[in-house]
């Protein structure tokens, strides 16, 4: 990641909306640190650690140093950043304590749900047991875990924003399943440890993120419009798009999480949602598309396409509940499109 003008001056604006003073020489352990939404969270607390000596310990959980070396490069010799082996398919043996912990590891695209639906369902459910065990042992004040509006599944004849009470259908015996059974799971387990054990959880439902810290390889559509439209290329589709997202931008959902981490109720659940910024992906696309000076074109998509899609014609999420935290979207959806595009093409120079 090139940490150029334009980035850091949506880090500093993260940082400026949100009260990080109790995290204030505290110590903090994120899974998925090298992610779409991992990382921004992890650059937001550096910027922190840079400009308002926050003092913040800063605990990289990866699976290999390659990938904390590749994104994390300026940084690596600061005394606050340590990189931890993790692999959230195995059990926990960390010898530090952690005041607050998020679990943001998971398979997060398409292509990695289908090839391998086991291990993106063992990863949310094992993952956040296994840190929840910690959690509890090491007297962590709280963990919060990264769920996703997935879990809603599909409503019936609705084109309505979902509550955070609203549950749909779900086809768990569909394999595509494996990422909204899963973030269900694990959501269940956070309230019953924190019912049982008094392990203090909240979970947050992210909608559809997008933005320039996304991973190469990351298949949503989203990341291969930005993609795409960065490069000059014409934008692919493999639909025609109708189906209605919450879409936020990447700094955003970062002031969005570490909100509910520092503000949210224990054992709730928090949409993260820009509410200017539902529309469908075809909407989506020709924003991208109109700012890049490219076109959109259609494909028809192959059957193995087709079983990764997102089984939802309606994931549009409220808001309500996390403004009521305080936290407001910073960066409309143009806005958003215009930074994704400008910081790739940095990236790319």
């Amino acid at each position: 990641m090139k940490y150029s003008d334009l980035y850091e001056e949506e880090l500093r604006i993260v940082c400026e909306s949100v009260d990080l003073s109790d995290l204030r020489d505290k110590s903090i352990l994120i899974t998925g640190c090298s992610g779409l939404i991992g990382s921004s969270i992890v650059d937001s607390l550096i910027y922190a650690n840079r400009f308002q000596n926050m003092g913040i310990t800063i605990y990289l959980a990866a699976l290999t140093k390659e990938e904390i070396e590749k994104r994390f490069a300026p940084f690596l010799n600061e005394q606050y950043l340590h990189y931890i082996y993790y692999n959230a398919l195995k059990t926990l043996d960390f010898s530090f304590k952690a005041d607050y912990i998020i679990h943001a590891a998971s398979n997060a695209h398409p292509a990695a749900y289908a090839k391998e639906p086991v291990e993106t369902l063992l990863a949310n459910v094992t993952g956040i047991k296994e840190l929840l065990d910690y959690a509890r042992s090491a007297g962590s004040s709280r963990v919060l875990y990264i769920s996703s509006s997935e879990v809603y599944g599909q409503k019936a004849n609705s084109d309505q924003p979902y509550c955070e009470g609203d549950y749909g259908y779900v086809d768990f015996l569909n394999p595509r399943a494996c990422y909204p059974s899963g973030k269900r799971a694990s959501e269940t387990l956070c309230a019953c440890y924190t019912a049982e054990y008094h392990v203090d959880t909240v979970m947050v439902r992210p909608g559809h993120i997008y933005g320039p810290t996304m991973t190469p390889f990351d298949s949503r559509a989203a990341a291969q419009f930005a993609r795409e439209a960065a490069a000059g290329k014409n934008i692919l589709m493999k639909s025609v798009g109708t189906q209605l997202r919450s879409y936020c931008y990447g700094a955003d959902c970062a002031s969005a999480i570490l909100t509910v981490l520092l503000k949210g109720a224990s054992a709730e659940a928090y949409n993260i949602s820009n509410r200017d910024s539902i529309v469908s992906i075809r909407q989506l696309a020709e924003a991208y598309a109109a700012y890049a000076g490219c076109r959109v074109e259609f494909e028809d998509a192959s059957v193995q396409e087709q079983q990764s899609f997102n089984m939802m014609d309606n994931s549009s999420l409220t808001s309500e509940k996390l403004e009521a935290l305080g936290w407001k979207a910073n960066f409309s959806m143009e806005e958003g499109v215009r930074r994704t595009i400008a910081l790739l093409r940095q990236q790319a120079e």
